[in-house]
């Protein structure tokens, strides 16, 4: 897996689930939720599974491309849940789903997923080694072996620079 003098760390150590309804002032005058509300929570879920694997500060580097695959209405709960799939020596992949509840009957849609890039920055704002992360499910050793060849694929990208 990833070679570092940091101990690794349990993939599930890191997981985090943010719920927020869906109130007024977030949705269009359709009843729609705002893709930017959305994607705020997104990264503020991806952002705590980062820094609790980190155990440092973590900046958004990249939010992958996102697909919303149904709307989110207003009255709904948005469920962000966030997992740690992959590390390189400062940089952190989390994945993220997205679900949206009726509250009243606990019906639960996935509304959509995305994978977001952080770097771990010490009390410079530089990037920091992050320890190894430890897939222990079959689930999570599916998402680092996905998460690898993501990866593996964008710093194959011209002007790449991510560790």
């Amino acid at each position: 897996m990833h070679s570092s003098r940091l101990p690794s760390r349990p993939a599930s150590a890191s997981q985090s689930t943010m719920t927020e309804l869906m109130m007024p002032n977030m949705a269009n005058n359709l009843g729609n939720v705002f893709g930017g509300v959305i994607l705020s929570l997104i990264d503020r879920a991806a952002a705590v599974a980062a820094v609790r694997h980190a155990q440092n500060p973590c900046v958004t580097v990249s939010i992958e491309r996102v697909e919303f695959r149904e709307p989110i209405h207003l009255g709904e709960l948005v469920i962000a849940k966030a997992n740690v799939n992959y590390v390189g020596r400062t940089s952190i992949d989390v994945g993220v789903r997205v679900e949206a509840e009726n509250i009243l009957t606990g019906e639960r849609r996935h509304t959509n997923s995305c994978y977001l890039t952080f770097v771990a920055i010490d009390g410079d704002g530089r990037p920091t080694p992050v320890p190894p992360v430890e897939p222990g499910s079959a689930q999570e050793r599916e998402w680092y072996e996905h998460a690898k060849e993501r990866r593996h694929r964008r710093l194959q990208q011209p002007g790449a620079g991510l560790q």
